[in-house]
């Protein structure tokens, strides 16, 4: 029985090496790692033996060679295999074990593995006759199978798909690389290359009769393997896309202390404060209703004052912050046995942003908001005060994370009224004023797209606020103006539009 063995990462590869020695089977290498099998004091060949040929190209070819190639992919059932094997002296080979050059650690052109993956391919097609090892983690395994007799079926198979989904991801990183490094790469590539790993495991998916898990792009990491649950019941599928949405939200708030309480995807409560307890207090009052049960993200580490505030409030099925300080998560474990209580790092960003349709994928540049206060324009008689423009700009920020039609009513950074994903514009913001409740006035009113008659600027006027934005563009404009105008409003145009489905 023979192994070929070509690791990068050397990790336990001389263990596995003697380990095989030891079950009596020869040794096929090259370069790094056949000098860590003979430092160790373990025989082993050269590959430059098997195939005549020396390594070359800078090491681009070692193994690129019908000695090493044949030996994997010979059918050993096939008579006719098994003559051209004897004739050009072709030994098999029952073991293959590889591991790539890190491309994605070091993206470059020579870092592109190519006698590698063309190993691991092969082997994985003739994998009812040759074992392929792509991971350090299935050695021991290997190994014990190996000690029993020989490798299962079932283990064959299972690391021939691991050697597909390895080379598959391979490829896809470096199709990324190729479309980022272009000299004008393109906003949407013409082919989206996704290759996942499942990571963790969730309580379930959208619904307890659901299977669910969170998936990562191999070789890549997010914002989300470093959470750390401390306390609460195991975390499903909403709990992760409600805390993703409201982590996202409370760091797009700006630099005071900031909360953000979510529940089914939209904000229900948000504000910034002098103090994080503050924050927090202001947020659960804009919907005290809506809160129980949603998902209360906090900017800041979580304090006594801010703990104490919250017990006092609904019940949350998620808490999640940067860190907390001593003593907090003990005082929220105590009061709330299943809120899931995480410490999170800030949130990434994706380039692209996908969503499944029955049979494919919409693609879109990530969610971002492109235009700053520079960019918009005072189409009124009257302009905002400074403490006008600065709720206008909280509003306007948070109502770009509301699912659409959206209408968001601020005052004194606090959303006092969040009116989310209604077919018409005119009862988003009536069901945004009902919930301020006059504790809007004089405050900002955001639109997340233009108002297609004076009737929306009405709602938001009734509504007592004393600063519209939203980002015109409409038919009816010059009528919206005037009726701001004639209600005595300010209103704002930002040029950009932000419906969120």
């Amino acid at each position: 029985m023979r192994a070929l063995l070509s690791a990068y990462d050397k990790t336990g590869i001389v263990d596995l090496a003697k380990g095989l020695v030891d079950l009596g089977w020869d040794l096929v290498s090259s370069g790094g790692t056949a000098t860590a099998i003979a430092d160790a004091g373990l025989p082993v060949t050269d590959v430059a033996e098997l195939t005549g040929f020396p390594a070359m190209l800078g090491h681009r070819v070692v193994t690129l060679h019908p000695k090493v190639h044949g030996a994997l992919l010979a059918d050993r059932d096939d008579p006719a295999h098994r003559a051209d094997m004897e004739e050009y002296g072709i030994e098999p080979i029952d073991l293959v074990v590889v591991n790539l050059y890190p491309f994605r650690s070091d993206p470059s052109i020579e870092l592109i593995d190519v006698g590698g993956p063309t190993m691991v391919r092969a082997a994985a097609k003739n994998h009812a006759h040759v074992g392929i090892v792509v991971d350090p983690a299935d050695y021991d395994t290997v190994l014990d199978e190996l000690r029993a007799g020989a490798l299962t079926a079932a283990t064959r198979r299972r690391l021939a798909r691991k050697a597909f989904a390895t080379t598959a991801a391979y490829d896809a990183a470096i199709v990324g690389w190729l479309d980022e490094t272009a000299d004008e790469p393109e906003t949407l590539p013409p082919t989206v290359h996704l290759a996942l790993e499942r990571v963790q495991d969730l309580r379930y998916g959208e619904n307890p009769h659901q299977t669910g898990a969170r998936y990562r792009t191999i070789g890549a990491t997010s914002w989300w393997d470093d959470v750390e649950q401390h306390a609460g019941m195991a975390l499903s599928y909403l709990n992760l896309f409600d805390a993703d949405a409201a982590w996202a939200l409370v760091h797009d708030l700006g630099n005071r202390p900031a909360v953000a309480i979510i529940k089914h995807a939209n904000p229900c409560g948000a504000a910034v404060g002098d103090t994080l307890a503050d924050a927090y207090q202001r947020a659960f009052e804009c919907d005290e209703r809506s809160a129980f049960g949603g998902i209360v993200a906090l900017n800041r580490p979580v304090d006594a004052a801010t703990v104490e505030r919250m017990v006092a409030a609904a019940q949350a099925d998620v808490v999640i912050a940067p860190s907390y300080e001593e003593g907090a998560i003990e005082a929220l474990k105590a009061k709330r046995k299943n809120t899931r209580i995480l410490s999170a790092p800030a949130p990434g960003t994706e380039r692209l942003q996908l969503r499944q349709l029955n049979g494919g994928f919409l693609v879109q540049d990530a969610h971002h908001f492109a235009s700053t206060r520079s960019d918009w324009q005072v189409v009124t008689q009257r302009t905002p005060t400074d403490a006008e423009w600065s709720d206008a700009e909280l509003a306007w920020r948070i109502c770009g994370w509301v699912k659409s039609n959206s209408i968001v009513l601020v005052k004194d950074g606090t959303a006092w009224g969040i009116g989310a994903g209604q077919q018409n514009r005119v009862e988003a913001g009536q069901i945004a004023a009902s919930k301020a409740a006059g504790r809007a006035a004089g405050g900002a009113c955001a639109s997340d797209a233009f108002y297609p008659f004076p009737d929306g600027i009405d709602a938001a006027a009734d509504a007592g606020v004393a600063v519209i934005i939203q980002p015109g563009g409409s038919v009816s404009d010059d009528k919206t103006i005037a009726r701001a105008d004639e209600r005595g409003v300010a209103m704002v145009f930002t040029g950009e539009r932000h419906f969120l489905h």
